[in-house]
Formats: structure tokens, C-alpha cells, sequence
């Protein structure tokens, strides 16, 4: 039966779902990208604008208004002209950053719609998020002025989206993601997750490395499997895959990762994130830290 023979007989029927064609299962349909008027995010957008011409995929740009962090004691002192003259610039912001976002879609003919929410970042991003493929987001730019902590980006959308979050570096430029990408695999759950999560950039990836770290007291062959049966699963994908095994001997895992990633070329990570709750915070482990706060190339990570 073809799609359009099954789509009659949905419409004769009274059904109201239209079967996919099964080439569309093949590829990333719908991408979030985080829109803002900080430095980093042309670098940011552009890296999304590519992912979704490589996909024919629909892109939306999402802009956040939050409120200023005021200190309650101070925001009584602050009169009501200030605090509206403060929302006519934030307002003036998003309307600047739409101008962006709608000039280089439609440069680049992406299909794309615009969103602009007011309310807390972290919330309305990782509920968005759960409506789209893969969230594209920035690494924290430790030069802007927020306060770090318990609900910081990209933390906690990573951790608590559902769904795999692209991060792209605050500094550099990155002209192709996902031609040369690089896994690192552990067998975790997470890492399982997100090599699921990338199957469709990795079938049109031009390379794939998969790297597996293991401890000085593991011994090489039990390394090794891991990664090795990681590349044949993805074979049966039609996914060419290496898998390069290396011990962590004097230096961290996160900068061998990053390390290697530099010596191959590659222009995406994808990796697992690690991290739980403690009380009201969420933790990240101790790879996934380092990684977000030291990548040198986008990072695709999944919780």
C-alpha cells in the first residue's frame, strides 16, 4: 500500500492520523533554537539554521523575557517609571532578536515561526523543548551578567527537557555540525540515550568515531566490548563507525574527550549527561560539568 493509497483510505474511514511517510523517520523534523540579544547567539543560530537545512526541518526560535533580578528589598525602592521603562527595553530586545531570527531563516529558506513567552527561562525552555527533535541552546557565557547557581543555564535544561539538547560554545564559529562527530560511549543509560537520540545526524555523518574511556584498573578487553558492539549496532543503522578505546591515566576523562575531539577533526560530541537531585538542585556529575563548562565544540547531550 502507498502513502497516498493509505491516506484515502484514512479520510474515507473517518480517521483523522495520516500515516508518515517512512523517509521522514529517516531525519530531525523539528528544532528549537534558544533566540537572545547576548554576543554568542548569531553563532548559535546559524549553528541551528545549518542542522535544519541538513534535515529539511521546521525551526522555531524561541525568545525568553524574564524579569530582572531584583532583590525584593531593593525592587520597593524602584519606582513604577523605572520598572516600566525597564519592560519597554526588554520588549524592545525581543523585537530586535525576532528581526534576526526572521532575516536569517528566510535568507536561508528554513521554514520557521517565532515565539516569544514571558516567565522563567529554565521552565518555558524545557517545556518548549518537549515539542521539538532537539533544543539548540548556549553554553553559559561567564562574562554575562546572571547569577549562577540552582536553575542556570544550560543545566538545568539539559538535565530536565526529555529531550536531546545541542549545546553550542559561546566562543568560536562552527560552519558544519555533525560531519565528523565523535561519541563517547560508556554503555550507560544516558549514553545509550543519546546515541539513539543523534541516529539521524550520524546517517549523514561523513565520520564517526566512537571513544570509550576506562579506568586504570579496568583491564583493555573489558573496555573495549563496550564499544566495539556500540559500533556494530550502529552498522545494522547503515552508520560506518571506528570505536577508540583509551585509558584515563593522568588526565580526566572530560579533557581526553575534548583532547582527542581536537585531534579528529571532530565538530560534534554526543555523550550522555549524568546528573541527579539533591534536595532542590539538580547535580550534574563530574564529566558532564567539565564538558559543559570547557567544550571547545558543540556538545549534543542527552538525560
Amino acid at each position: 500500500m502507498t502513502y497516498q493509497e493509505a491516506a484515502v483510505i484514512s479520510r474515507a474511514t473517518g480517521h483523522t492520523s495520516v500515516p508518515v511517510r517512512k523517509k521522514d523517520q529517516m531525519g530531525l523534523r523539528d528544532i528549537l533554537v534558544h533566540v537572545d540579544h547576548r554576543k554568542p547567539c548569531p553563532v548559535r543560530l546559524r549553528a541551528a539554521i545549518d542542522l535544519a537545512l541538513a534535515h529539511r526541518a521546521h525551526l522555531t526560535g524561541l525568545y525568553v523575557i524574564t524579569d530582572p533580578h531584583i532583590p525584593s528589598s531593593i525592587k520597593a525602592q524602584i519606582s513604577a517609571d523605572v520598572l516600566a521603562a525597564q519592560a519597554a527595553a526588554a520588549r524592545e530586545r525581543a523585537a530586535r532578536a525576532e528581526t534576526m531570527f526572521r532575516e536569517q531563516a528566510e535568507r536561508a529558506g528554513v521554514a520557521s515561526e517565532w515565539l516569544c513567552e514571558e516567565g522563567d527561562r529554565i521552565d518555558i525552555l524545557r517545556e518548549q523543548a518537549r515539542f521539538c527533535d532537539v533544543a539548540v541552546i548556549g553554553q553559559r557565557d561567564p562574562d554575562a551578567s546572571e547569577i549562577a547557581g540552582p536553575g542556570t543555564m544550560p543545566d538545568h535544561v539539559v538535565l530536565s527537557a526529555g529531550r536531546p539538547v545541542l549545546v553550542v560554545p559561546h566562543v568560536g564559529t562552527y560552519p558544519s555540525v555533525g560531519k565528523r562527530v565523535m561519541v563517547a560511549w560508556d554503555g550507560s543509560l544516558p549514553a545509550a540515550r543519546a546515541v539513539n537520540d543523534a541516529l539521524p545526524i550520524l546517517r549523514r555523518a561523513e565520520k564517526v568515531n566512537v571513544i570509550t574511556v576506562y579506568r586504570h584498573d579496568v583491564s583493555a578487553d573489558a573496555g573495549r566490548e563496550p564499544g566495539e558492539r556500540i559500533c556494530r549496532h550502529l552498522a545494522r543503522h547503515g552508520i560506518a563507525a571506528r570505536s577508540q578505546h583509551y585509558r584515563a591515566n593522568g588526565i580526566g576523562t572530560g579533557d581526553l574527550i575534548l583532547s582527542r575531539a581536537a585531534d579528529d577533526g571532530a565538530d560534534l560530541i554526543v555523550m550522555g549527561a549524568y546528573g541527579h537531585a539533591r534536595w532542590r538542585e539538580l547535580v550534574l556529575g563530574g564529566v558532564t560539568l567539565h564538558m559543559l563548562k570547557h567544550m571547545t565544540v558543540p556538545v549534543l547531550m542527552s538525560h
